[in-house]
């Protein structure tokens, strides 16, 4: 059975940084599937924020680009999602998402999700 583990959520204030992390289990998996962070507002449709395939190769939604880093550490088998200048429109519940197929947008797996609050 593949889980998902997400922790690095918390209470931050406006500017601040933050680093999301997932861990993928069991091991012997993660290297070949592609991993993926949404979030979702109250109110608002889950959203994808950034997704890295197998081979390293990331995209980001364009509304986050430039502040949200995605990385991988297959040692680890974690999936990583480093947020930087927090808004309080950042606040949500991130998610990290896994997939065995080759895919910009994984979505068969999925965490318990981790509480992001951002302060003004």
């Amino acid at each position: 059975q593949v889980q998902l583990v997400e922790s690095g959520g918390g209470l931050v204030q406006t500017g601040e940084s933050l680093r999301l992390s997932c861990v993928v289990s069991p091991r012997s998996i993660f290297t070949f599937y592609a991993m993926g962070w949404y979030r979702q507002a109250p109110g608002k449709q889950r959203e994808l924020l950034a997704a890295i395939t197998s081979g390293d190769k990331t995209n980001y939604a364009d509304s986050v680009e430039g502040r949200f880093t995605i990385s991988r550490d297959n040692a680890k088998n974690t999936v990583y999602l480093q947020i930087s200048s927090l808004k309080p429109e950042d606040t949500a519940v991130y998610y990290c998402a896994a997939d065995p197929r080759n895919t910009d947008r994984p979505r068969l797996y999925w965490g318990q999700g981790t509480q992001v609050t951002v302060s003004s």
